[in-house]
């Protein structure tokens, strides 16, 4: 138990002018408080005050000493790690960080006031819950929601995964962590499959081979409501090339020969609508394909398909148009070859949905 008297002189000390002194005093505060054992509340609740009383008359190396001190002690006065996780971001990072006496609603109020370098160190802090993690992605910018989207062991909801691969499609830098993100729910993560470099999309392609049928099947049904309202702008050829391949499907006559033709006259619309029709993908992810001449995802819809290691080079050496694709062939091939018809089956599952959606629409 603390010297009562001890106590006393303490509180007198913290009405001591001097700065010098001040600042010998709050060192001698907290190592009593590191040593005493306090046997009441009023106790703890006399220091508290002492401390915060303290801290207002302290420079900020100061203030930074404390934090540090107190971050990891789990009997640290709560009205002083308030205060430290309100004061500038260097003071407040080690008590954001660490500190177990910061409770929810504490999290939740700094971020709601504090600027980013806060919700940073936040960010960073284990074992995030749900309603932390949603307040601090109110304001976040990309560079916090990248530290937060590398945090595993933060909650996030589903409205706040949305948000990370919306952010994504945006700004490239995010990319990687949120595909690492082992909590990302798979149709999110099969959407980042547009948005990625080839070898994140390795990370996508083996998540897939690994996923569990009944997880499949629910991550299938959410993507369904996610996609249910969205639509894109069509081409203005697209009633006329549609009506053309419609009559190709009546008459069995969607061959690879038809495709190719199609690709070396140009008609690129319909191309992409017989396409959509022998992979069985809506129109819109079909042409995002081909806009972008993505040869890792023509690789799939080839392989689903049943088109053969030839014609996907075809298609590709068609559509790239230029000097090098016919050097770049070998690469191609590989990339066919290396992709098994089991993981693009599953990968185009996804891919599916939004076909599905629109056919629910239409009817």
């Amino acid at each position: 138990m603390p010297d009562r008297n001890k106590l006393a002189e303490l509180i007198e000390l913290a009405k001591e002018p001097s700065s010098h002194r001040r600042r010998e005093l709050l060192r001698e505060v907290t190592d009593v408080f590191f040593v005493e054992k306090f046997d009441s509340p009023s106790q703890t609740a006399e220091f508290d005050a002492i401390f915060q009383t303290l801290l207002t008359q302290m420079e900020e190396a100061v203030r930074v000493e404390l934090a540090e001190r107190f971050a990891t002690n789990i009997e640290a006065p709560s009205g002083l790690i308030r205060m430290l996780a309100l004061d500038t971001p260097d003071v407040a990072r080690p008590v954001l960080e660490r500190s177990q006496v910061l409770t929810e609603q504490d999290l939740v109020d700094v971020a709601r006031t504090q600027g980013q370098e806060h919700l940073r160190a936040m960010s960073n802090r284990p074992d995030l819950s749900e309603r932390v993690t949603d307040a601090i992605l109110e304001t976040a910018d990309d560079d916090t929601l990248g530290v937060l989207a590398r945090n595993d062991s933060a909650v996030l909801s589903r409205a706040s995964h949305e948000v990370l691969v919306d952010r994504a499609a945006q700004n490239p830098t995010l990319q990687e962590a949120v595909v690492q993100r082992a909590s990302l729910p798979a149709d999110l993560l099969n959407e980042m499959y547009f948005m990625v470099e080839a070898r994140l999309r390795s990370t996508i392609l083996a998540r897939n081979e690994d996923m569990d049928p009944k997880a499949l099947e629910q991550a299938l049904a959410t993507s369904r409501k996610r996609l249910a309202a969205q639509s894109g702008a069509l081409p203005s050829d697209f009633e006329e090339a549609e009506a053309v391949v419609r009559g190709l499907v009546a008459r069995n006559a969607v061959t690879p020969n038809a495709l190719a033709k199609m690709l070396r006259a140009g008609q690129r619309t319909h191309f992409i609508l017989a396409l959509s029709e022998s992979a069985d993908i809506d129109f819109h992810t079909a042409r995002r394909v081909i806009e972008r001449q993505d040869m890792d995802a023509l690789a799939v819809l080839s392989k689903v398909a049943g088109f053969d290691r030839t014609l996907f080079l075809t298609f590709a050496i068609l559509l790239l148009n230029s000097k090098d694709a016919m050097g770049r062939a070998a690469q191609y091939g590989r990339l066919y070859n290396d992709l098994t018809l089991e993981t693009a089956t599953r990968t185009l599952r996804f891919w599916r949905v939004r076909r599905e959606t629109d056919n629910a629409a239409a009817a």
